[in-house]
Protein backbone atom coordinates (compact mmCIF):
# COMPACT_ATOMS: atom_id res chain seq x y z
CA UNK A 1 0.00 0.00 0.00
CA UNK A 2 1.49 3.84 -1.05
CA UNK A 3 1.82 6.02 1.57
CA UNK A 4 -0.30 8.87 1.46
CA UNK A 5 0.66 12.15 3.10
CA UNK A 6 -1.48 13.15 5.66
CA UNK A 7 -3.31 16.80 5.41
CA UNK A 8 -3.94 17.00 8.72
CA UNK A 9 -2.51 20.30 9.48
CA UNK A 10 0.44 19.78 12.35
CA UNK A 11 -0.37 20.53 15.88
CA UNK A 12 3.09 21.50 16.40
CA UNK A 13 2.75 25.32 18.06
CA UNK A 14 4.07 28.20 15.57
CA UNK A 15 7.05 30.20 16.80
CA UNK A 16 5.85 33.66 18.08
CA UNK A 17 5.66 35.73 14.89
CA UNK A 18 5.95 39.31 16.43
CA UNK A 19 7.83 40.77 19.20
CA UNK A 20 8.95 44.04 19.97
CA UNK A 21 11.99 44.17 18.56
CA UNK A 22 10.57 42.83 15.05
CA UNK A 23 8.09 45.97 15.36
CA UNK A 24 10.87 48.25 16.11
CA UNK A 25 11.14 48.56 11.39
CA UNK A 26 7.37 49.17 11.20
CA UNK A 27 7.01 51.39 14.00
CA UNK A 28 10.14 53.69 12.23
CA UNK A 29 9.01 53.83 8.80
CA UNK A 30 5.48 54.72 10.29
CA UNK A 31 6.95 57.54 11.88
CA UNK A 32 9.47 58.46 9.79
CA UNK A 33 7.13 59.08 6.39
CA UNK A 34 4.93 60.71 8.43
CA UNK A 35 7.51 63.30 10.36
CA UNK A 36 8.01 63.86 6.45
CA UNK A 37 4.79 64.60 5.83
CA UNK A 38 3.90 66.76 8.67
CA UNK A 39 7.64 69.08 7.53
CA UNK A 40 6.32 69.44 4.52
CA UNK A 41 2.48 70.83 5.57
CA UNK A 42 4.59 72.84 8.29
CA UNK A 43 7.62 74.26 5.83
CA UNK A 44 4.44 75.50 3.46
CA UNK A 45 2.87 76.98 6.52
CA UNK A 46 6.02 78.73 7.77
CA UNK A 47 6.45 80.22 4.20
CA UNK A 48 3.30 81.17 3.87
CA UNK A 49 3.55 83.23 7.15
CA UNK A 50 6.81 84.89 6.48
CA UNK A 51 5.65 86.04 3.14
CA UNK A 52 2.69 87.51 4.55
CA UNK A 53 3.86 88.99 7.33
CA UNK A 54 6.41 90.90 5.23
CA UNK A 55 3.77 91.83 3.20
CA UNK A 56 1.53 92.99 5.74
CA UNK A 57 2.95 96.46 5.80
CA UNK A 58 1.31 97.08 2.48
CA UNK A 59 -1.59 94.89 2.53
CA UNK A 60 -2.84 97.61 5.31
CA UNK A 61 -2.14 100.25 3.31
CA UNK A 62 -3.41 99.50 -0.21
CA UNK A 63 -5.78 96.28 0.67
CA UNK A 64 -7.44 93.94 -2.13
CA UNK A 65 -7.13 97.52 -4.18
CA UNK A 66 -3.78 96.66 -4.56
CA UNK A 67 -4.69 94.48 -7.12
CA UNK A 68 -6.91 96.18 -8.92
CA UNK A 69 -4.34 99.43 -9.58
CA UNK A 70 -2.30 100.44 -12.10
CA UNK A 71 1.12 101.91 -12.03
CA UNK A 72 4.45 100.62 -10.19
CA UNK A 73 5.85 104.57 -9.25
CA UNK A 74 9.26 104.07 -6.85
CA UNK A 75 9.80 107.82 -6.44
CA UNK A 76 6.46 108.47 -4.83
CA UNK A 77 5.45 105.34 -3.51
CA UNK A 78 2.19 104.45 -5.43
CA UNK A 79 2.03 100.44 -6.54
CA UNK A 80 -0.14 98.38 -8.00
CA UNK A 81 -0.43 94.78 -9.12
CA UNK A 82 -3.00 95.25 -11.89
CA UNK A 83 -0.10 95.36 -14.98
CA UNK A 84 1.92 92.68 -13.68
CA UNK A 85 -0.97 90.50 -13.16
CA UNK A 86 -2.09 91.21 -16.49
CA UNK A 87 1.56 90.72 -18.01
CA UNK A 88 1.55 87.14 -16.31
CA UNK A 89 -1.43 86.06 -17.13
CA UNK A 90 -1.23 87.10 -21.26
CA UNK A 91 2.60 85.34 -21.49
CA UNK A 92 1.94 82.28 -19.14
CA UNK A 93 -1.98 81.62 -21.49
CA UNK A 94 0.02 82.26 -24.74
CA UNK A 95 2.94 79.79 -23.77
CA UNK A 96 -0.04 77.39 -22.76
CA UNK A 97 -1.81 77.72 -25.73
CA UNK A 98 1.37 76.63 -27.75
CA UNK A 99 3.04 74.28 -25.46
CA UNK A 100 -0.27 72.17 -24.74
CA UNK A 101 -0.69 70.78 -28.67
CA UNK A 102 3.33 70.68 -29.33
CA UNK A 103 3.53 68.44 -25.43
CA UNK A 104 0.81 66.27 -26.64
CA UNK A 105 1.84 65.79 -29.81
CA UNK A 106 5.56 65.34 -28.85
CA UNK A 107 3.88 62.27 -25.72
CA UNK A 108 2.14 60.74 -28.92
CA UNK A 109 4.79 60.13 -31.17
CA UNK A 110 7.33 59.09 -28.24
CA UNK A 111 4.75 56.46 -27.15
CA UNK A 112 2.82 55.37 -30.27
CA UNK A 113 4.51 56.28 -33.50
CA UNK A 114 8.67 56.46 -33.05
CA UNK A 115 10.64 53.83 -34.16
CA UNK A 116 11.33 52.02 -30.86
CA UNK A 117 15.45 52.68 -31.23
CA UNK A 118 14.86 56.59 -31.57
CA UNK A 119 12.60 56.80 -28.46
CA UNK A 120 14.63 56.76 -25.70
CA UNK A 121 17.49 59.18 -28.14
CA UNK A 122 14.78 61.94 -28.83
CA UNK A 123 13.29 61.40 -25.27
CA UNK A 124 16.39 62.52 -23.36
CA UNK A 125 17.07 65.51 -25.86
CA UNK A 126 13.23 66.41 -25.03
CA UNK A 127 13.79 66.04 -21.33
CA UNK A 128 17.30 68.33 -21.80
CA UNK A 129 15.83 71.51 -22.13
CA UNK A 130 14.51 71.09 -18.90
CA UNK A 131 18.06 70.95 -17.65
CA UNK A 132 19.13 74.24 -19.30
CA UNK A 133 18.95 76.84 -15.99
CA UNK A 134 16.91 79.21 -16.75
CA UNK A 135 19.03 82.27 -16.58
CA UNK A 136 21.26 80.42 -19.80
CA UNK A 137 18.01 80.42 -21.74
CA UNK A 138 16.91 84.11 -21.10
CA UNK A 139 20.64 84.84 -22.10
CA UNK A 140 19.80 82.83 -25.53
CA UNK A 141 16.66 84.89 -25.46
CA UNK A 142 18.61 87.95 -25.46
CA UNK A 143 21.40 87.38 -28.16
CA UNK A 144 19.67 84.42 -30.61
CA UNK A 145 15.70 84.65 -29.93
CA UNK A 146 15.00 88.86 -29.36
CA UNK A 147 16.82 89.70 -33.45
CA UNK A 148 14.66 87.01 -35.07
CA UNK A 149 11.58 87.99 -33.35
CA UNK A 150 12.09 91.49 -33.75
CA UNK A 151 14.05 91.15 -37.03
CA UNK A 152 11.79 88.34 -39.07
CA UNK A 153 9.03 86.71 -36.94
CA UNK A 154 7.01 90.22 -36.18
CA UNK A 155 7.44 91.81 -38.77
CA UNK A 156 5.40 88.75 -40.95
CA UNK A 157 2.90 88.28 -38.23
CA UNK A 158 2.53 92.01 -38.62
CA UNK A 159 2.38 91.80 -41.95
CA UNK A 160 -0.25 88.74 -42.47
CA UNK A 161 -1.88 89.09 -38.85
CA UNK A 162 -1.45 92.88 -38.09
CA UNK A 163 -5.37 93.15 -38.00
CA UNK A 164 -5.53 91.46 -34.70
CA UNK A 165 -4.78 92.87 -31.89
CA UNK A 166 -2.36 90.52 -30.32
CA UNK A 167 0.34 91.61 -33.69
CA UNK A 168 0.06 95.09 -33.99
CA UNK A 169 2.57 97.59 -32.63
CA UNK A 170 6.12 97.88 -33.73
CA UNK A 171 8.63 94.41 -33.86
CA UNK A 172 10.75 94.94 -30.87
CA UNK A 173 13.98 92.36 -30.07
CA UNK A 174 12.36 92.43 -26.34
CA UNK A 175 8.25 91.93 -25.50
CA UNK A 176 5.78 89.85 -24.25
CA UNK A 177 6.21 87.45 -28.08
CA UNK A 178 9.82 86.86 -26.70
CA UNK A 179 8.87 85.97 -23.19
CA UNK A 180 6.00 83.61 -24.70
CA UNK A 181 8.50 81.89 -26.46
CA UNK A 182 10.68 81.14 -24.29
CA UNK A 183 7.99 80.21 -21.61
CA UNK A 184 6.91 77.52 -23.90
CA UNK A 185 10.25 76.56 -24.39
CA UNK A 186 10.65 75.69 -20.92
CA UNK A 187 6.90 74.50 -20.57
CA UNK A 188 7.03 71.48 -23.32
CA UNK A 189 9.40 69.12 -21.60
CA UNK A 190 8.15 68.89 -18.21
CA UNK A 191 4.12 68.23 -20.10
CA UNK A 192 5.51 66.21 -22.84
CA UNK A 193 7.54 63.89 -20.29
CA UNK A 194 4.46 64.02 -18.51
CA UNK A 195 2.27 63.34 -21.50
CA UNK A 196 4.52 60.45 -22.48
CA UNK A 197 4.23 58.63 -19.50
CA UNK A 198 0.62 58.65 -19.62
CA UNK A 199 0.24 57.26 -22.82
CA UNK A 200 2.64 54.42 -22.09
CA UNK A 201 0.49 53.67 -19.02
CA UNK A 202 -2.67 53.25 -21.06
CA UNK A 203 -3.67 49.19 -21.19
CA UNK A 204 -1.93 47.42 -24.15
CA UNK A 205 -5.69 45.40 -24.31
CA UNK A 206 -7.54 48.44 -24.92
CA UNK A 207 -4.95 49.78 -27.67
CA UNK A 208 -4.73 46.38 -29.67
CA UNK A 209 -9.16 46.19 -28.96
CA UNK A 210 -9.70 49.18 -30.59
CA UNK A 211 -7.29 48.40 -33.72
CA UNK A 212 -8.72 44.61 -33.97
CA UNK A 213 -12.24 46.24 -34.12
CA UNK A 214 -11.04 48.09 -36.69
CA UNK A 215 -9.84 51.32 -35.56
CA UNK A 216 -7.08 53.36 -37.00
CA UNK A 217 -4.30 55.03 -35.31
CA UNK A 218 -6.09 58.16 -34.70
CA UNK A 219 -9.20 56.62 -33.82
CA UNK A 220 -7.67 54.68 -31.70
CA UNK A 221 -5.60 57.50 -30.47
CA UNK A 222 -9.07 59.62 -30.01
CA UNK A 223 -11.13 57.11 -28.61
CA UNK A 224 -9.02 55.31 -26.25
CA UNK A 225 -5.62 56.91 -25.16
CA UNK A 226 -6.76 60.66 -24.94
CA UNK A 227 -9.86 59.89 -22.59
CA UNK A 228 -8.00 57.56 -20.90
CA UNK A 229 -5.00 59.96 -19.37
CA UNK A 230 -7.30 63.39 -19.83
CA UNK A 231 -7.10 63.65 -15.84
CA UNK A 232 -3.61 63.40 -16.25
CA UNK A 233 -2.76 65.43 -19.49
CA UNK A 234 -5.49 68.30 -17.62
CA UNK A 235 -2.69 68.07 -14.50
CA UNK A 236 0.15 68.17 -16.57
CA UNK A 237 -1.18 71.47 -18.54
CA UNK A 238 -2.04 73.16 -15.10
CA UNK A 239 1.67 71.90 -13.85
CA UNK A 240 3.35 74.00 -16.95
CA UNK A 241 1.07 76.89 -16.16
CA UNK A 242 2.40 76.98 -13.04
CA UNK A 243 5.59 76.71 -13.92
CA UNK A 244 5.20 79.86 -16.14
CA UNK A 245 3.13 81.93 -13.97
CA UNK A 246 6.11 81.52 -11.35
CA UNK A 247 9.09 82.20 -13.97
CA UNK A 248 11.75 85.20 -12.98
CA UNK A 249 15.08 85.20 -14.70
CA UNK A 250 14.22 84.17 -17.95
CA UNK A 251 11.14 86.55 -18.40
CA UNK A 252 12.91 89.19 -16.89
CA UNK A 253 15.83 89.10 -19.43
CA UNK A 254 13.34 89.19 -22.54
CA UNK A 255 10.99 90.58 -21.61
CA UNK A 256 11.95 94.87 -21.32
CA UNK A 257 10.09 95.80 -18.04
CA UNK A 258 7.57 97.85 -19.52
CA UNK A 259 3.76 98.97 -18.07
CA UNK A 260 0.70 99.77 -18.86
CA UNK A 261 -1.97 97.07 -19.99
CA UNK A 262 -2.06 96.20 -23.46
CA UNK A 263 -3.03 93.51 -25.89
CA UNK A 264 0.10 93.24 -28.03
CA UNK A 265 2.51 90.75 -27.91
CA UNK A 266 5.29 93.11 -29.33
CA UNK A 267 5.71 96.01 -26.45
CA UNK A 268 7.38 95.84 -23.54
CA UNK A 269 5.79 94.08 -20.46
CA UNK A 270 6.50 92.33 -17.03
CA UNK A 271 4.95 89.37 -14.71
CA UNK A 272 4.39 89.31 -11.23
CA UNK A 273 7.83 87.21 -10.79
CA UNK A 274 10.23 89.36 -13.35
CA UNK A 275 9.03 92.50 -11.07
CA UNK A 276 9.93 91.00 -7.93
CA UNK A 277 13.22 89.66 -9.39
CA UNK A 278 14.04 93.16 -10.89
CA UNK A 279 13.13 95.13 -8.25
CA UNK A 280 14.04 93.60 -4.41
CA UNK A 281 17.78 93.49 -4.29
CA UNK A 282 17.31 97.95 -5.25
CA UNK A 283 13.79 98.21 -3.25
CA UNK A 284 15.19 101.91 -1.70
CA UNK A 285 11.87 101.99 1.02
CA UNK A 286 9.89 99.76 3.24
CA UNK A 287 7.09 100.16 1.44
CA UNK A 288 8.66 99.38 -1.92
CA UNK A 289 9.69 96.31 0.09
CA UNK A 290 6.44 95.33 1.32
CA UNK A 291 4.87 95.46 -1.85
CA UNK A 292 7.11 93.31 -3.90
CA UNK A 293 6.30 90.86 -0.97
CA UNK A 294 2.86 91.30 -1.96
CA UNK A 295 3.24 90.29 -5.27
CA UNK A 296 5.00 86.91 -4.22
CA UNK A 297 1.91 87.02 -1.60
CA UNK A 298 -0.24 87.17 -5.23
CA UNK A 299 2.02 84.53 -6.94
CA UNK A 300 1.62 81.93 -4.01
CA UNK A 301 -2.09 82.33 -3.84
CA UNK A 302 -2.50 81.99 -7.86
CA UNK A 303 -0.06 78.34 -7.29
CA UNK A 304 -2.21 77.03 -4.52
CA UNK A 305 -5.60 78.01 -6.67
CA UNK A 306 -3.79 75.97 -9.39
CA UNK A 307 -2.84 72.55 -7.68
CA UNK A 308 -6.30 72.89 -6.12
CA UNK A 309 -7.91 72.80 -9.92
CA UNK A 310 -5.75 70.50 -10.56
CA UNK A 311 -6.25 68.27 -7.72
CA UNK A 312 -10.27 68.99 -8.63
CA UNK A 313 -9.73 67.64 -12.20
CA UNK A 314 -7.83 64.85 -11.87
CA UNK A 315 -10.54 63.56 -8.78
CA UNK A 316 -13.61 64.35 -11.03
CA UNK A 317 -12.23 62.69 -14.33
CA UNK A 318 -10.75 59.77 -11.87
CA UNK A 319 -14.62 59.01 -10.39
CA UNK A 320 -16.36 59.49 -14.02
CA UNK A 321 -13.87 56.81 -15.31
CA UNK A 322 -14.65 54.45 -12.49
CA UNK A 323 -18.39 54.92 -12.69
CA UNK A 324 -19.34 57.65 -10.69
CA UNK A 325 -21.19 60.97 -11.54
Amino acid sequence: MSARVSAVPSTQPLPERRRIGDRFGDLFLHGLTGAAAAAAAVLLGAIAWKIFQLAWPAITKYGFAFVTRQGWDTVHNKFGALDLIWGTALTSFAALLIATPLSIAIGLYLSELAPRGARTVIASLVELLAAIPSVVLGLWGILVLGPFVGQDLEPWLHRHLGFIPLFSGSPENAGMLVAVLVLTIMIVPITSSICRELFLGVPTELEQGALALGATRWEMVRGVILPYTRSGVSAAILLGFGRAVGEAIAVTQVIGAGHGIHWSLFVTGDTLASKLAEQYQGAVSNIQIASLVYLAAILLVISLLVNLTALFIVRRFSHERIGGS
